[in-house]
């Protein structure tokens, strides 16, 4: 079968003679926080941000098919359905927050789907050192996608008392994932106990990490019998909030919406890191073409997306001016129009 890139345009999937498109996110309900403003985020110096890897996949064929398989979008179940190992890949970010008293700490958002792969980035980037020399405080994990949370050995082998952040949605596989165990229909496998404390945060409500970040878990049932994702908001001083997002299933206008209207933070946002989930599988929809439209309103001054914010998606947000950070298009990224593996950004 001939290859294709998973950025190649392609926007639907046949399942059962029905085109279902992929591109779609549910508008998650609103969110209720503990917190009306940002003064209980407080605030940090700056963020730095390294893509580690934005890879999801190599194949977006590949994908589709293995999904088609299972029993297509609305059907197909991560944990039990059969995925091709070799187009694992997968979605991983290093941060670094900088306090006001100049003191720093490190975490990870997500840790990828194929260990080997994510070994081989985590060594590209120093984050197996950072790891071994307890550099990195936690691991916090977006939500429960394949392609987010399958390599959790390539972390677990470098510390495996790494405190891990998720969200409360997370299913019973999940939770025996992390002790340690082998799905093999699925070729997912995690051979190392997590050995530290495991925090759930709840879904819908904010919680504050540590001085100028919090995370916001937002309700909803996304693909592949998902449910639930949390996202970060770091508030820089003399900047304003960087919203960073895993997959934002959640839809992006969700996620820039609750800043506004929750946090109070109209004119205050500052910078879009991470997967958008717009044309993530193909060409843009007249759905996301509208999300992209609208993201135009809330006065970003960076956006540096990535992941499954597909090609169309970036070049549609460039043609109408948008101040979208470029790549560098190495070490497998498949496009320099956007942050990719290796590349680092910094706000602040």
């Amino acid at each position: 079968m001939e290859r294709v890139s998973r950025r190649d345009f392609l926007k639907t999937t046949v399942v059962g003679g029905a085109v279902i498109a992929l591109d779609s996110a549910v508008l998650a309900p609103h969110v209720n926080a503990d917190a009306p403003d940002l003064k209980t985020i407080g605030e940090c110096k700056k963020v730095t941000v390294t893509c580690v890897s934005e890879v999801g996949w190599w194949d977006t064929k590949v994908l589709l098919a293995d999904l088609n398989k299972a029993g297509g979008p609305k059907d197909a179940e991560q944990w039990t359905s059969e995925w091709t190992p070799s187009n694992a890949a997968g979605s991983c970010t290093l941060i670094e927050v900088e306090a006001l008293d100049g003191s720093k700490r490190k975490f990870l958002v997500d840790t990828g789907w194929d260990a080997a792969y994510m070994d081989k980035r985590f060594k590209a980037t120093g984050v197996d050192r950072m790891l071994k020399n307890g550099e990195i405080d936690f691991l916090y994990v977006t939500h429960e996608h394949l392609d987010h949370f399958w390599g959790l050995a390539a972390t677990l082998q470098y510390k495996p008392d790494i405190k891990i952040i998720i969200p409360s949605t997370f299913q019973p596989p999940a939770f025996q994932f992390i002790e340690g165990t082998d799905f093999p229909k699925a070729h997912a496998r995690n051979t190392i106990k997590h050995q530290g404390e495991l925090m759930k945060l709840q879904i819908g409500k904010m919680t504050k990490l540590m001085d100028g970040v919090a995370s916001v878990g937002f309700d909803l049932p996304i693909i592949l019998k998902i449910r639930g994702e949390q996202s970060l908001y770091f508030n820089v001083k003399d900047k304003g909030l960087i919203l960073c997002t895993g997959c934002c299933h959640q839809n992006v206008i969700t996620l820039a919406d609750y800043a506004v209207n929750t946090l109070n933070a109209k004119g205050k946002l500052h910078a879009l890191y991470g997967g958008l989930h717009i044309a993530p599988f193909g060409p843009l929809s007249d759905e996301g073409r509208g999300w992209i439209e609208k993201l135009g309103s809330y006065g970003f001054i960076r956006i540096a997306c990535n992941h499954c914010t597909g090609v169309p998606a970036v070049q549609k947000m460039i043609e109408l001016g948008y101040p979208v950070v470029r790549g560098s298009g190495k070490d497998g990224s498949q496009s320099d129009l956007y942050i990719g593996n290796g590349d680092a950004v910094s706000f602040g």
